[in-house]
C-alpha cells in the first residue's frame, strides 16, 4: 500500500499562493470558507491518495489529523466533494487531478 505523506500535503498547499494563507505551523490551521478555494485544498489533499488503493477508516483518519485539526470535517469534505468514497470502512480516491 502507498504511504500516505502529510508533508507533501502540506508543502503542496503551501506552494500555492491561493492556498498558502490557511498553512500554520505545520497543518492547514483554516479551512477555506469560499468553496472555489476549499476544493482547490481538497484536490491537494486527496493527491496524496493512491487511485485504485483502498485505504482503512484509521489510516485515513490518522493521516488526515496529522494535517488538519479537525480531520472528521475534512473527511467529510474529501467525500461529500467527490474526491474520495466510501464503502464498509475502507476509502478510496474517487475524483481530483491526478
Amino acid at each position: 500500500m502507498t504511504e500516505l505523506d502529510p508533508a507533501a500535503v502540506i508543502e503542496a498547499v503551501a506552494r500555492d499562493p491561493q492556498l498558502r494563507a490557511f498553512v500554520r505551523g505545520g497543518e492547514i490551521a483554516v479551512m477555506p470558507a469560499r468553496q472555489a478555494k476549499r476544493r482547490l485544498l481538497l484536490n491537494e489533499v486527496a493527491r496524496a491518495f493512491e487511485p485504485g488503493v483502498h485505504y482503512s477508516e484509521r489510516t485515513v483518519s490518522l493521516f488526515l489529523a496529522s494535517i488538519y485539526p479537525d480531520y472528521a470535517a475534512l473527511r467529510r469534505y474529501l467525500v461529500d466533494e467527490g474526491f474520495l468514497d466510501r464503502k464498509s470502512g475502507e476509502y478510496w480516491r474517487s475524483g481530483g487531478a491526478i
